[in-house]
């Protein structure tokens, strides 16, 4: 890729270390934060660093903005007057709205909103993505060719990106709870943690890796693991007695609107 891309950041999480994995050399990336605290993670990438947003503008024609929702007003403000239409300008800001985003910037901006999750970080995450009024498919291709490497990563309506929030990216955490209590739950009953964690972990990846690769709906492949009066359905039933389904349910309406209420502060 001939372009540069920008990253200006406040705080770089490791999602955020991660964008550009794939087909731009580190050398080709210019972070910017406040502190050099903020931004050793990108030096020890190989990444260049400044504390100048406009430098990053004017040296770069990719855009990220990795910055907490409450921060990117500002950082909107300080780049506006030197965006222009060669400029792509990507957020991963939770909640912030492409309207507001564009109404922050020129008027023929080309703006996406984007939102990860953290096993980006191992090359395992799932990405979705929307575009702007005056965003292109080329836009999209180009977003799709950077970030591709990192997981899944899918162009949907602006109107799934907060479930997204409420499903992936929360979500992550929901999954690490069950594992949690999966492996208590073993410890309980008398193995080892290091073990229980081992054989969690490797039961939650073949389990997500069936659903990709049968294209079974879930409530399909939770009946083949189930014998009438074996040990699935009676664990089952204690589960369904806890209200697993519906309190999962719930934690991701909860993630969603919490997402939505974001994008209207």
């Amino acid at each position: 890729m001939h372009a540069r891309c920008g990253l200006c950041t406040g705080t770089p999480t490791r999602a955020g270390c991660g964008l550009c994995t794939g087909n731009v050399k580190p050398e080709q990336v210019i972070a910017s934060a406040p502190s050099d605290k903020n931004l050793q993670k990108f030096k020890e990438a190989g990444m260049q660093t400044t504390h100048d947003n406009f430098s990053v503008v004017k040296n770069c024609t990719v855009l990220f903005l990795a910055v907490k929702p409450a921060i990117l007003p500002g950082v909107l403000e300080s780049i506006s007057q030197f965006v222009t239409p060669e400029h792509l300008v990507i957020s991963v800001a939770a909640g912030i709205t492409v309207e507001t985003l564009e109404n922050c910037l020129p008027v023929d901006s080309r703006v996406v909103r984007m939102m990860p999750n953290l096993p980006c970080v191992v090359q395992q995450g799932t990405i979705v993505f929307c575009r702007g009024t005056n965003s292109k498919e080329q836009d999209a291709a180009l977003l799709k060719s950077l970030l591709s490497s990192l997981g899944v990563c899918e162009e949907t309506p602006e109107s799934y990106i907060d479930i997204h929030t409420g499903v992936s990216g929360s979500g992550v955490a929901y999954v690490y709870m069950f594992a949690e209590a999966l492996a208590d739950g073993a410890v309980k009953m008398g193995m080892p943690f290091e073990l229980s964690k081992k054989l969690v972990a490797h039961t939650l990846m073949g389990a997500a890796k069936m659903i990709m690769e049968t294209g079974e709906h879930p409530a399909k492949l939770k009946s083949d693991v189930c014998t009438p009066g074996g040990t699935t359905i009676h664990g089952l039933y204690a589960l369904e007695k806890g209200n697993l389904r519906s309190t999962v349910m719930s934690a991701v309406e909860a993630a969603t609107n919490r997402a939505r209420e974001l994008g209207k502060r």
